[in-house]
């Protein structure tokens, strides 16, 4: 069964040792006349939380774009699971895609579906068996803590029980690449939280390689500083002022690359624009 193959086997395995899940080499984009990327040049390891930051405007919802590839570069090039994407058929692309989980910032449930169609879309697409599927959809509301949502529709949920759905429907094939774009975008302070605690249980449990851009500086340090605790069942700061390797930050201003480092480099840098930035 198809769908069985992308759980059982994924896209990292199959990669040569040392092979970034996502590399981009001076890549640009335009539209009208106006260039909206300018010469990014970037990569994501296997396992990295990558968090991306800057001002609204910047290039980042079309960078995720381009991971995704829905859309190709100008100029420059753009590999994922150690394959270039612009070299990829549309039915090649199809078949990446199925390893990647999409989280977009307004959910983007299909309201006329209940909670569990809309979780297992994708497994449906795949012609996974109703028992399967059901199992498997109990499996990811379980994790986001809504399993007993499943058969409300979107019209009867709050913006974060939307946003967990988007979230269970993102990790049901247990894809090996998550793309999170502003995931606490529109919520309060509080269910923010809890939306970005259910993505440091998926970074932390998973182990899943993860592209997250978002606008709230909270939340970006938060994922840094924090760990998901299997006893307590909730997130909890890293003792003794920690940081969590693997996640790491990706700085945009007006289509370029500002900073592409870890946590004490970007506390700590000295550029101007940068202080500013994250004050």
């Amino acid at each position: 069964m198809a769908s069985a193959s992308l759980s059982e086997k994924g896209m990292v395995e199959s990669m040569a040792p040392g092979t970034p899940v996502v590399e981009f080499e001076h890549v640009s984009i335009g539209f009208d006349g106006h260039e909206v990327l300018r010469d990014v040049s970037f990569r994501v390891e296997p396992g990295e939380t990558r968090i991306l930051l800057g001002p609204a405007g910047g290039g980042k919802s079309v960078l995720m774009k381009l991971t995704n590839g829905l859309m190709m570069p100008d100029s420059g090039s753009i590999r994922v699971f150690g394959r270039c994407l612009q070299e990829m058929t549309e039915k090649e692309l199809f078949e990446m895609r199925a390893h990647v989980g999409m989280v977009f910032q307004e959910s983007a449930l299909f309201d006329s579906l209940n909670v569990e169609d809309n979780v297992a879309y994708r497994l449906h697409e795949e012609h996974v068996s109703e028992e399967e599927s059901h199992a498997r959809v109990v499996e990811a509301l379980r994790f986001v803590e809504l399993e007993k949502a499943i058969a409300k529709f979107p019209s009867e949920l709050s913006g974060g029980m939307r946003r967990r759905v988007s979230i269970a429907r993102a990790i049901i094939t247990k894809p090996d690449l998550l793309l999170y774009d502003s995931p606490t975008g529109g919520l309060d302070p509080i269910t923010s939280t809890t939306i970005i605690e259910l993505v440091v249980k998926q970074r932390d449990v998973s182990h899943a390689t993860a592209l997250l851009i978002t606008h709230r500086l909270q939340d970006a340090f938060t994922l840094a500083t924090h760990r998901w605790s299997p006893t307590k069942s909730a997130m909890e700061p890293i003792p003794d002022h920690g940081l969590d390797p693997g996640t790491k930050f990706l700085v945009i201003n007006e289509g370029s690359v500002v900073f592409d480092g870890g946590t004490l480099e970007l506390t700590g840098s000295t550029d101007p624009w940068l202080r500013s930035y994250l004050q």
